[in-house]
Parts: structure tokens; C-alpha cells; sequence
């Protein structure tokens, strides 16, 4: 039923928008143009908790400074609104690790980031969540809760970037993505995720690399560790700390929202030490979309049908209130063909041949 009314909620969105009524266009694989990202807009397109401050969709007549719900969209009060400090140029791999990137992009002269794998030790933790409450309200194939164990392994500590992408390319002579001319990506992101890459795209990289992608749960525990946070950085949402819609909106550059050089936030990582793993683009996993263990609600879109993807995007379908897209839980589903403006992904590598996943039990603890 839920999945009725936001298609609903869609359509009348973009009926509104082809009569001039709003500028908003949010959503994963809704457009292929940026959206403006105003944190206001049709009434009828708005979260109940949004419309308390926003009467008929205008600037809010409260102080939202304190409200939970609100730090979705707008920026506390006296929070600092500069872009982040560029990251530092990761040091090289060992040799042998991963396939050899060079220091310097021959296509641009740019300073290249070279990619780099981190342990995350075998053990349980918990996935999923019993339900959002304050975050907004999600989607049921979030929960619930569950107690999941993945055995030791690796995750790149960035998204694949353009560089890299480039010499895998060039190596097996690959398509290349759209966007890019002449086999060269666009000028100036060589850093930057790689975007319109589908799910048999990723796989082909990951395994050229002697990689692979990594399975929904090692991604999630690689995001939230087992303390079961919310967000990489800990449970409260800060748009500064990834590039989501609601960071654009804070430095009031939403015409200008992009994809950023992987590893921007220093302040974002997850407990591992991995970067972007809310935002900048989402993540292909290995995984078929399907059910946890325990949930209650069916879904047609369930089976081998969809793979997944993870960690939110630069912009998101906040508009058509699916909730914030940026939590270490959020789960969205895609046919593995599709290629997005707002897709990417990381590999992952086992520790003692191909990492498995097993479910316990749910609830706490």
C-alpha cells in the first residue's frame, strides 16, 4: 500500500511540475537532470512532519533549529556551512594488492586517489532496524532488526573512481560510461565515483581487480560496525558530514550539486575507516532484493529480479517520502541493468576464499 501512495505522490508531483507549480525533482532513477533540492514544495508532497512548520508548502513560521525530523532538510542554527577540506592523497598499496594506479592521471594531470582495502573482522552485529521514528519513515523492507555474522574480510576504503575505472577500461577494452567522450571521462573527476555503471558493470571491474562486490551485509557492517549507529559517524544526522541533498542545501549551492572526489569528508567515515559510505553516489551489492528473516510485509518486487544498492546518493527520493536515504539500514532495489547519474559502487574481498552471512536471531540483544 505504501508503495501505491508514493507512486501516487509521484505522479502528481510530476503533474505539478509540468504545469510550473514546483521545481523539485528528487529520486533515484525519477530524472536524469540534478534537482534544485529546495527543502519546500507541494503540500501534498510533503512529510506530515514537514507541513507542521511549512504551512501550505512556504517557508517555515517555526523554529526548527531543535527538531530531529527537521536536521533532514535544514541546517541547525550556527552550524559551519563551508564545502569540507579536500581529502588527502591516499598513500600507495602494497604491491600485489590491487591492480597498480598511477600517481598522476595521464588524461588530466590530476593527483589521483589510489585505492586501498581495510579488515573488518569476522563476527556478528546488527542489521536492519525495527522501524525509523524520528528518520523519517523509511521503508518495511528495513525491517526488522536482526542479528546477522559475516566472516573476516576486505572493503576498498573508497568508491571506484573515474581513474580507476579508466585503467580497467583501457586494460580489457570495456565500454566506457556514459558521460565520457573519446574513452576520457569528464575533465577535472578523475577522483570522483564513477556513475552509470550498472551491476554486471561492477561485477566485471571487481572481478578484474581479483575482487568482488561485496555482499549487502558486509556492506552494512562496514557502514555501521556493531554499536548499530545510524549514520557512519554515529546517530546523529549532520549534513556535513556526506554529500547528500541536505549538504547542498546547507551551503546553499543546490544548482551546483554534484558528485564530489571520493573521500571529501573526513569527519563522515565509518568506525572502519571507510569514506562515503552515506552519500555521494549509491553502491551496487552482490545481492538479489529479498526479505530479511522476520519480516512480516510482501512485497512483489522481492526475488531474482533486482539487485541492491546502498549508502544514499547525492540526491535522494526525499521529495516522494521515502525518507532520508543516507542510513547505515536504508535499502533500495534495481533492475541490474539500470544505469544512474546517482550509481557506483566499492569491491570487496574475503579473507579465507568467499565470505558467508548467517542469520540469528532478532531483536535485541
Amino acid at each position: 500500500m505504501r508503495k501505491i501512495l508514493i507512486m501516487a505522490a509521484s505522479m502528481l508531483y510530476l503533474a505539478a511540475a509540468a504545469n510550473g507549480q514546483t521545481t523539485v525533482a528528487r529520486g533515484v532513477g525519477a530524472s536524469e537532470d540534478p534537482s534544485s533540492l529546495v527543502p519546500h514544495g507541494p503540500p501534498h508532497l510533503m512529510k506530515p512532519a514537514c507541513r507542521q512548520c511549512h504551512i501550505d508548502g512556504k517557508k517555515p513560521v517555526a523554529d526548527y533549529s531543535s527538531n530531529p525530523e527537521c536536521r533532514e532538510c535544514h541546517l541547525p542554527d550556527g552550524r559551519a556551512s563551508g564545502p569540507p577540506t579536500a581529502p588527502a592523497i591516499a598513500a600507495p598499496v602494497a604491491a600485489g594488492a590491487n591492480p597498480p594506479h598511477a600517481a598522476t592521471s595521464v588524461q588530466s594531470g590530476e593527483t589521483i586517489i589510489t585505492q586501498k582495502m581495510v579488515s573488518i573482522p569476522a563476527g556478528p552485529f546488527w542489521m536492519g532496524n525495527n522501524g525509523r521514528g524520528a528518520d523519517g519513515p523509511g521503508d518495511e523492507d528495513e525491517q526488522p532488526l536482526h542479528q546477522v555474522t559475516v566472516e573476516a574480510y576486505s572493503m576498498d576504503v573508497y568508491e571506484t573512481t573515474n581513474a580507476m575505472f579508466k585503467e580497467f577500461v583501457d586494460a580489457v577494452n570495456y565500454a566506457t560510461p556514459k558521460l565520457w567522450k573519446n574513452g576520457v571521462y569528464p575533465s577535472g573527476k578523475a577522483n570522483h565515483p564513477v556513475t552509470y555503471v550498472s551491476w554486471f558493470d561492477a561485477e566485471e571491474f571487481c572481478r578484474w581487480a581479483g575482487k568482488r562486490l561485496p555482499t549487502e551485509a558486509e556492506w552494512e557492517k562496514a557502514a555501521r560496525s556493531p554499536d548499530k549507529r545510524i549514520f557512519p559517524w554515529g546517530n546523529q544526522f549532520d549534513p556535513m558530514k556526506a554529500n547528500t541533498p541536505q549538504y547542498w542545501m546547507a551551503i546553499h549551492q543546490n544548482d551546483t550539486a554534484d558528485t564530489m572526489p571520493v573521500g571529501s569528508f573526513e569527519a563522515g567515515k565509518s568506525p572502519y575507516g571507510l569514506y562515503d559510505m552515506s552519500g555521494n553516489v549509491y553502491e551496487w551489492v552482490n545481492d538479489w532484493y529479498t526479505q530479511y528473516p522476520g519480516n512480516r510485509f510482501p512485497n512483489d518486487h522481492y526475488g531474482a529480479k533486482n539487485k541492491i544498492v546502498r549508502g544514499g546518493s547525492w540526491y535522494d527520493c526525499l521529495s516522494y517520502g521515502c525518507g532520508l536515504s543516507s542510513p547505515t539500514y536504508n535499502r533500495s532495489r534495481f533492475n541490474p541493468d539500470i544505469r544512474n547519474k546517482g550509481f557506483g559502487f566499492r569491491c570487496a574481498k574475503s579473507a579465507h576464499g568467499r565470505a558467508k552471512s548467517t542469520t540469528g536471531q532478532r531483536g535485541e540483544p
